[in-house]
């Protein structure tokens, strides 16, 4: 008979604040339909998109926001 010892480990999930994490992306989609702007690290580009789509499309006025953050498991106490 084959025995096995099992051990549990408690971690936190939060925010990559790491220096080496992958840097943030924010995107704006016109919520009508797939057009959106490209993924860029900077908010503000995302929010330009918006603008021009909205000069050019009045009518579009419903946008929403997609932020990629990166996580991380940081590993604590064992059980």
């Amino acid at each position: 008979m084959t025995r096995a010892a099992y051990r549990f480990r408690a971690f936190t999930i939060g925010p990559d604040l790491e220096p080496d994490s992958e840097p943030w992306s924010f995107a704006m989609q016109w919520t009508d339909c797939n057009e959106s702007s490209d993924p860029s690290e900077e908010n503000q580009d995302a929010q330009d998109w918006a603008e021009t789509h909205l000069k050019a499309n009045p009518d579009h006025r419903n946008y929403r926001e997609h932020v990629t953050r990166p996580y991380r498991a940081v590993p604590g106490a064992w059980l």
